[in-house]
Formats: C-alpha cells, sequence, structure tokens
C-alpha cells in the first residue's frame, strides 16, 4: 500500500525537539489513516485516538458504527487526547476524516491550551483497498467535496 502524505504545519515554534507534538491524520474513509497512525506511532508506544475507537468492540474488534452516537464518539476522542496531553506524552496522534474545518477546531485549542506544536497530515488514498466502514461511493464523493485543505 502506498500512501502519499501532505503536510501542514499549523503551529511554527523555534524550538521544535523541545516540545510536544499532536499530530492529527485526515483523509476521507479508506485512505490509510489508521494504518498509517499505526506505522507513526511505532507500534504503540504513542498513543492514537480515533472517533471510530467509540464504535470498535475492545473484546472482538467488531466495528459498529451509530451515527446518533457520533457526538458521544468525538468527545470521548477529544478527552482521551487531552488527558494524553495532561501526562505530557512527547507525541500523540488522532485519526479522524477530518473533512470539516470545525472537526479540527478542538484539537487547535488543546494543542494552544498544552503547549503542543501541531501538525496535520492529509492522507490520501493511493491503494486499491475499500473502506472498512462500507460508506458509499457516493458518500465519499460528498465527504471530498467539503474537505478543504489549509496551505496558507
Amino acid at each position: 500500500m502506498a500512501l502519499k502524505i501532505s503536510i501542514n504545519l499549523c503551529k511554527k515554534s523555534v524550538s521544535m525537539q523541545t516540545k510536544p507534538s499532536l499530530i492529527l491524520l485526515r483523509g476521507l474513509p479508506g485512505s490509510g489513516k489508521s494504518t498509517l497512525a499505526g506505522l507513526l506511532s511505532e507500534g504503540g508506544k504513542y498513543p492514537v485516538h480515533a472517533v471510530d475507537h467509540y464504535f470498535t468492540d475492545e473484546q472482538n474488534g467488531e466495528y459498529v458504527f451509530d451515527f446518533r452516537k457520533n457526538h458521544l464518539a468525538f468527545r470521548q476522542c477529544e478527552t482521551r487526547t487531552e488527558i494524553s496531553m495532561k501526562e505530557s506524552l512527547p507525541k500523540i496522534f488522532v485519526d479522524n476524516t477530518f473533512t470539516i474545518h470545525w472537526e479540527l477546531e478542538p484539537y487547535i485549542k488543546l494543542a494552544a491550551k498544552y503547549d503542543y506544536q501541531l501538525f496535520v497530515l492529509t492522507v490520501e488514498k493511493y491503494h486499491d483497498a475499500n473502506n472498512v466502514h462500507d460508506i458509499s461511493s457516493e458518500q465519499l464523493e460528498k465527504m471530498a467535496a467539503k474537505y478543504k485543505v489549509k496551505l496558507m
């Protein structure tokens, strides 16, 4: 699987090595965000938080999405990210679609609050694998149409 990554540095820092980092991985379902997050987290050395974790059974790994609970999943992901920041972990990854800017805003605020440098990585799909969430091509096209990248 080949992944193409574009990196958007959202907060500049003179001493980038000393500040902890919050890395947001964004992209459409099936782009490879979760796979990349696992690689970058060095096999779980650093935490990976995702909205999908709310809908995944920890015992059997079964994913059951319920749109009515999406707000709870977003909140859980934000809360777990903040807990990791309170622990002053050097790297924290968040793997979500982030197709709409308001989805990024809580993490931008958390990075500022806890003095984390913020990176936003956009993961593009350059492989033949389908998304594991059975999202239709029509729905993916709608999501893509709303997707905005901030280059400056």
